[in-house]
């Protein structure tokens, strides 16, 4: 299925500072993303990875250029159509999990389906699936604190599935994690990647994690200086 997830054209992202300074973070770059992709996000600190990452997942807009979203332009968009876009295609993972620490694994991961309007019982039902999914069905009614890292970051990867997604973009997802629980949330990742087709993008410095991606994009000063799009 040749579907574009994410498609980013020309675009430039500039921050203003006082006295009138404008700082570019972002210097015409160009990528598209399609259903099935998996890329790596590479590039020394500095190089706009993040702000591209922001734009990727609809929480930033350019300064310029056009950013598609599952094939809406998101400057046609108001805040509150943005939020819900970003919510029917996009799943989150961070490097620091981000769990609510009082909230059981299976509320955590029913949290986007709130959004959604979904019913209580549905949403405990499809968490309690994704849960089962990420190998965490024994632990639904544990909080984070009873949690190890590992298990924590499969429960925010649960989170950012449950809403079925288009695209999963994962903020250095292994960061946190010692190298087994690194490997096993990555293995996880590729499996969801091929058996589901969600496009996986992940931004790292770690040049294994990078290696294991299909298409490493490698940015440098806000440009992508290899991996773009031809």
């Amino acid at each position: 299925m040749n579907v574009t997830a994410v498609e980013v054209e020309d675009v430039t992202r500039e921050y203003r500072l006082g006295g009138g300074v404008s700082v570019p973070a972002l210097r015409g770059v160009s990528l598209t993303v399609g259903a099935g992709d998996y890329v790596a996000i590479v590039g020394p600190s500095g190089s706009g990875k993040s702000t591209l990452m922001h734009l990727l997942g609809g929480l930033d807009r350019p300064s310029s250029g056009r950013l598609l979203l599952g094939g809406r332009d998101v400057a046609a968009l108001g805040a509150a159509d943005l939020a819900r876009l970003r919510n029917e295609v996009i799943g989150f993972v961070f490097q620091s999990f981000h769990l609510l620490p009082q909230t059981t694994a299976v509320d955590n991961v029913a949290l986007p389906l709130i959004y959604r309007g979904v019913g209580r019982s549905t949403r405990r039902r499809r968490a309690v699936e994704m849960l089962h999914r990420v190998g965490l069905g024994h632990r639904v009614d544990h909080r984070p604190n009873q949690l190890s890292g590992g298990e924590q970051q499969r429960v925010a990867i649960a989170r950012a599935l449950v809403t079925e997604p288009a695209v999963l973009l994962a903020d250095e997802p292994t960061g946190n994690l010692d190298s087994v629980a690194g490997a096993a949330v990555l293995a996880l990742l590729e499996e969801l990647n091929a058996e589901r087709g969600v496009a996986v993008v992940i931004v790292t410095h770690d040049r294994e994690v990078a290696a294991r991606a299909h298409r490493q994009i490698v940015m440098r000063d806000g440009e992508i200086v290899d991996g773009g799009n031809p």
